[in-house]
């Protein structure tokens, strides 16, 4: 009888293993959920394209702080390449910094240095190893966008804009929560879901 028990125990024992190995399984491909809207963004460093490694704090504006997901060989992030140029040069004057972060496990820094060239890309871009920011702050695509206020406060995440076609854009998120910031505004719009290339974590 007692065998037969212990059977029953080490049975229940390996089915209860199974399904705790297969939920692991499971939740390892999962995207961590998205830093809150409201939350503060501790500082880190990443090595930029040259290999030197950069503090979010060296590079932040001093009005403000856009952390833009992109990559290399998405469609999606490459159509906002001009954008994203665009952004960074107007909100540049404006105390606004725009940094790129490439969390792409197979684009790596050589690559990314040279899409940027080719692209007029000329806001810092960062190389994020084994997704560590992108976890951190629960990234999912390309291109995706982190605003954050001068004391890390996240105020804004999201899409750029609503389309990927510039012929069909109808709301400008990310630039309204900007431009509502730098005028002592609140911002109606906090979060709008960012739309791309899913981001290829190692």
């Amino acid at each position: 009888m007692k065998t037969r028990n212990l059977s029953i125990l080490l049975a229940s024992l390996f089915v209860i293993a199974g399904a705790v190995f297969a939920a692991g399984a499971r939740a390892e491909g999962e995207v961590p959920a998205p830093a809150a809207i409201g939350s503060t963004i501790e500082d880190f460093t990443l090595p930029d394209v040259d290999n030197k490694d950069r503090s979010l704090k060296s590079l932040a504006g001093k009005n403000g702080t856009v952390l833009i997901f992109i990559a290399v060989q998405c469609p999606v992030s490459n159509a906002y390449n001009e954008r994203m140029a665009k952004l960074a040069e107007d909100y540049q004057a404006k105390g606004i910094a725009i940094i790129g972060i490439n969390s792409n496990v197979a684009e790596d820094a050589a690559a990314v240095k040279a899409h940027a060239a080719e692209h007029k890309l000329a806001f810092p871009i960062l190389k994020d190893p084994g997704n560590k920011i992108a976890d951190r702050l629960g990234a999912s695509v390309t291109p995706e966008a982190y605003f954050i206020d001068p004391n890390n406060k996240l105020l804004y995440h999201g899409r750029i804009d609503n389309a990927r076609n510039p012929a069909q854009i109808e709301t400008s998120d990310l630039r309204n929560a900007l431009d509502a910031a730098l005028g002592g505004k609140t911002i109606e719009k906090t979060e709008a879901k960012a739309f791309g290339c899913t981001i290829k974590r190692a």
